[in-house]
């Protein structure tokens, strides 16, 4: 009976807040007391108490006992960062302020006439508790900043949510002020040797406490996405500022505490299901609040010190940018990170978090299954992205592919599922960032033995096979909202295509399918930009030849079978009745379209009823993400301007001129807003374009085919010779026919290999920003605390 009690007499102190005519005084304790003294309400009794109904009625009716309560319930976390939290009765306090402020943090954020309310110093009763001892007016912090430092000061305090080092009396309140957090660090791993005890208690603890901090952090859900982008967070920037004393032990804590998660364990079969595993809640709110203040809009000297680190000669020259390190403590902490054996503890946790779905055992469902793979990739995204010696790292051995194909198992996972359109996009944006460095394709020569669950035709070859056969499956048969991606994954193929040392027959195969189907007339003709996919394939074909043609004879194989489409594309008609003919076909086809009507995307294959979605910002072309690299002959890279005219480049350069040719084509023909605009948003523009015979002979005159079209030249007639000769019919006669042959001194001079590297921009900055927020609104469901609040940044769909 005790707990009803004390849940009616809450209720009752709710009802009161909304229904009083009068503004509670601050100092009415016996009052106020009620919403945090009780000692058996949980998170999820507090959301179902306070309905989001009368949280806005006290914000409309009674603004004042609601900035009242929010100021008493700081108060009272600040007192209990101070003392220490000594007596169960204080931490049950803490507990429970967190809970409710947890609550009604969404519905302040949610109104702009309140958003600045925590940034405000309230005389009187509203200064906290520490304030209130110094007792002076001008040291008055605002609300917000008292808040986030009393959080972290509860994340470090000892027998509440860290391991206490005292064997008998309680700390006093001067040992809290005095500490040392970095003792207190939560778990061994980067920085920190000694693992402390499992302790389930300061487990719940810390995720309430993280919670909590996440709802602080998450005032950018409530902006629209063009305001986001040009202000900061106010609260990130606090929070991840030297103010804050326990940035270096709380950002090694989070870390560790993910790197070190296995949550297979011991591997006793279906152990998750009887026994509750609290650290797996920790691992789940410390990747969140990760990915959330490693949000690196913290000004011109973050951008300077990435910079910085991305143009440096060497890996070990990043010290020397140091003094320039970003204004965000937790993206500094982050990009200084160096030691082997920390990069390859932070490797090694996340490849085993990222590869835990591709878990097998002879028990059905008997493996715990964790649910953030997408946090994880974003982390992942952002170790590579703001620490270039993580970069190095990963790429420097096979490790790489513990975590390529964890990836790839995601993307062949989600491609026909409309709500994981953003899982698809953050997979294809770190492999097009690994691509963009030689070592990604040398690793993937590495045989595939692996035997995953994946839906895809059996095959003996390499990771890089297995790369293109996912590819071509989700250009195939993917969503059609994946369509602006073909051209990201075909940038990929690119980048990895002088490296490949043996295609196998089925990756061959897969590669002159798309191309047959990319250079249908049809499929041409009814997008502006569609041509472009056509070049990205020949390039790989042409590079392939002439970097790697001794291994390669399964794709040359391919290449002679199929050479009808290489004539077909040498021919392709441009007059005015047979791009019209073209057209009236593309009705009748299905499969691989770019057509950009709105009806065939709301035809697509649904995901599981009554899923929510969050949508997404448009996605940069692929002209906007990347910039142009020229290996030169010592492996460096030479970055390429952007040309301005196809006169920059002699056109009769033949084969050398693949690069340059879809590029120059990319500026000359397709105008600025064209070029900003998602493949997908731009139906009216669409709409409004028609091939015509001028358009079609700008590009066609530049396919650069010469190099296919003289292996062609010199190797039909042989194999076709030797077919006759022999009566050969087996096709692996062919091959080793092929496979010693040789092109030396019959093709044209090598054209220089070009990669097109990753490159960040505002773009691409707020789509992260819509897709991680999305992810975070999505799996907050117990307790939903953003769930029926007015988001801006994202709209969220039931599909």
């Amino acid at each position: 009976m005790g707990n009803a009690d004390t849940k009616l007499h809450f209720r009752k102190a709710v009802i009161q807040l909304t229904t009083k005519t009068q503004p509670v005084e601050a100092t009415d304790d016996a009052f106020w007391d009620q919403f945090w003294a009780d000692t058996s309400t949980t998170v999820q009794d507090v959301f179902a108490l306070v309905p989001a109904a009368e949280i806005r009625a006290v914000r409309e009716e009674s603004p004042s006992n609601l900035a009242t309560l929010c100021y008493k319930a700081v108060e009272r976390l600040v007192q209990g960062a101070d003392s220490g939290c000594p007596s169960e009765k204080e931490r049950q306090t803490v507990l429970n302020c967190t809970r409710l402020l947890t609550r009604i943090l969404p519905y302040i954020f949610e109104d702009a006439d309140w958003r600045g309310f925590f940034w405000s110093t309230v005389p009187g009763a509203g200064r906290t508790g520490r304030l209130d001892q110094d007792g002076d007016d001008d040291e008055a912090r605002p609300l917000a900043e008292s808040l986030l430092l009393a959080i972290a000061d509860l994340l470090f305090c000892p027998d509440f949510t860290a391991q206490s080092h005292k064997k008998s009396s309680p700390d006093t309140a001067d040992d809290i002020r005095s500490i040392d957090s970095c003792e207190y660090i939560w778990e061994a791993g980067v920085g920190f040797a000694q693992s402390p005890p499992l302790n389930y208690i300061h487990d719940l603890n810390r995720t309430e406490l993280l919670k909590l901090l996440l709802t602080c952090l998450s005032e950018a859900m409530y902006l629209p996405p063009s305001s986001e982008s040009k202000n900061l967070n106010p609260w990130v920037s606090f929070f991840c500022s030297s103010e804050n004393r326990h940035a270096l032990p709380l950002f090694t804590s989070l870390l560790n505490v993910v790197c070190a998660y296995d949550p297979v364990g011991y591997g006793i079969p279906y152990n998750h299901l009887l026994i509750s595993d609290y650290r797996e809640q920790l691992v789940e709110q410390a990747v969140q609040i990760l990915i959330v203040i490693l949000e690196h809009e913290a000004g011109s000297s973050t951008c300077a010190a990435l910079q910085a680190l991305d143009t440096s000669t060497s890996p070990s020259d990043v010290e020397e940018h140091e003094p320039a390190g970003p204004d965000n403590l937790f993206v500094n902490y982050l990009s200084r990170i160096h030691r082997e054996e920390d990069l390859s503890f932070i490797l090694k946790g996340l490849g085993r978090l990222m590869n835990n779905p591709l878990v097998q055992t002879y028990l059905p469902r008997s493996a715990k299954k964790i649910q953030f793979h997408q946090e994880l990739l974003i982390l992942f995204w952002k170790f590579c992205d703001f620490n270039k010696k993580f970069l190095f790292f990963v790429l420097k051995s096979s490790d790489v592919l513990d975590v390529l194909v964890p990836i790839l198992f995601s993307l062949n996972e989600a491609r026909a599922d409309q709500s994981r359109v953003g899982l698809m996009h953050i997979g294809v944006f770190i492999l097009l960032l690994l691509s963009g460095e030689r070592n990604f394709g040398v690793r993937l020569n590495k045989p595939f033995t692996l035997r995953v669950p994946m839906d895809i035709p059996v095959f003996t070859g390499t990771h890089a096979d297995l790369l293109i056969v996912i590819f071509h499956k989700i250009s195939t048969s993917g969503h059609q909202r994946l369509q602006p991606l073909f051209d990201c994954l075909l940038t990929i193929i690119v980048n990895i295509s002088p490296y490949l040392k043996s295609l196998s027959m089925v990756a061959a195969n897969k590669l002159l399918h798309l191309l047959e189907a990319f250079s249908t007339p049809w499929f041409l003709f009814s997008c502006p930009q569609n041509h472009h996919l056509v070049f990205f394939l020949l390039e790989v074909f042409n590079n392939i030849i002439q970097y790697q043609f001794d291994g390669n004879c399964n794709l040359v194989y391919a290449i002679i079978r199929k050479r009808n489409v290489f004539h077909q594309l040498a021919n392709l008609p441009s007059d005015t009745t047979s791009i019209q003919k073209a057209l009236q076909k593309k009705q009748k086809k299905s499969g691989i379209s770019r057509n950009n009507s709105t009806e065939s995307l709301e035809r697509s294959r649904p995901a599981e009823p009554a899923t929510l979605k969050a949508s997404l910002e448009a996605t940069p072309g692929i002209d906007k993400i990347t910039e142009k690299s020229q290996v030169s002959v010592d492996g460096t890279m030479i970055t390429v301007p952007h040309l301005d005219s196809p006169a920059d480049n002699s056109a009769g350069a033949g084969a050398s001129d693949t690069e340059s040719n879809s590029e120059r084509d990319h500026e000359a023909y397709q105008t600025e807003e064209e070029a900003s605009r998602s493949r997908l948003s731009s139906v009216s523009s669409a709409a409004a374009w028609s091939a015509n015979t001028d358009w079609v002979l700008s590009w066609k005159s530049k396919l650069p085919l010469q190099t296919i079209m003289r292996l062609l030249q010199v190797l039909v007639p042989q194999v076709e010779k030797i077919c006759i000769d022999k009566g050969l019919t087996d096709e692996s006669e062919i091959l080793k026919f092929l496979q010693h042959g040789t092109l030396v001194g019959l093709l044209p001079v090598p054209h220089p290999i070009l990669i097109r590297k990753y490159q960040a921009n505002a773009g691409t900055a707020m789509w992260f920003r819509t897709y991680m927020w999305g992810v975070i609104y999505l799996r907050n469901v117990d307790p939903p605390i953003w769930y029926d609040t007015d988001i801006r940044l994202f709209e969220i769909q039931r599909i």
